[in-house]
């Protein structure tokens, strides 16, 4: 079997105090990865990594508890930052990035700009397989999904029977809605969904039985 026909292994890191899902992702027999969302107090994450070759952090949207983890793994392996233009600036201000918001969760969160811009049906090679994204907007402006194959990786835009807050700065329900369903619910019923926090679902479970769609 050929490394492309390997399906990706996919394990989850729930970290720092909002228990953020972090994912690591891996072809089989090989030593790259891509990680997405790296949340705060990464140490679980960053002993895992310690002997993998980094290509890239995917972030699905710039809020501190996604983005704890993000300097830490940049300067340890070297690898560039993925992230949607509308919130280029939010990486270098916890004002906008929400650590500023609850310095009752932990310290104020910043780390260089990304090195990449991700756009809406751009497709990302990676992991010798592409990646499509979403840009998938609502809880906050520049949130994006990650789609390959029948893996969604939606960051805090649907969750296993809710939806991602639309209250913080940026955010906005009537696009949150259009996201989910001009663009989720587009996909098939058995479309994995990784979400930013508790456990996986489905598209088809949420289309039929989430109470906030």
């Amino acid at each position: 079997m050929t490394a492309e026909l390997q399906p990706l292994k996919v394990e989850v890191f729930q970290l720092g105090p909002i228990q953020t899902n972090a994912y690591l992702l891996t072809v089989p027999g090989e030593k790259k990865a891509v990680v997405i969302d790296p949340g705060m107090n990464p140490g679980p994450l960053m002993k895992r990594v310690a002997d993998l070759e980094v290509e890239a952090i995917l972030l699905t949207h710039a809020h501190f508890d996604h983005m704890g983890g993000v300097d830490e793994l940049r300067k340890a392996k070297g690898c560039p930052v993925y992230l949607h233009d509308a919130e280029a600036d939010w990486l270098t201000d916890p004002k906008r990035n929400g650590s500023a918001r609850w310095p009752e969760i932990g310290a104020l969160i910043t780390t260089d700009p990304a090195e990449f811009a991700l756009d809406d049906r751009q497709q990302l090679k990676l992991l010798g397989r592409t990646f499509q994204v979403m840009h998938t907007p609502g809880h906050s402006p520049g949130s994006v999904s990650f789609l390959h194959g029948n893996l969604l990786f939606g960051g805090d835009v649907l969750f296993r029977m809710s939806v991602g807050r639309t209250d913080l700065p940026g955010g906005n329900q009537r696009d949150l809605m259009d996201s989910i369903h001009g663009k989720l619910f587009e996909l098939p019923d058995d479309t994995v969904v990784y979400s930013g926090h508790g456990p996986k679902t489905t598209i088809g479970y949420e289309r039929e039985h989430n109470p906030y769609v």
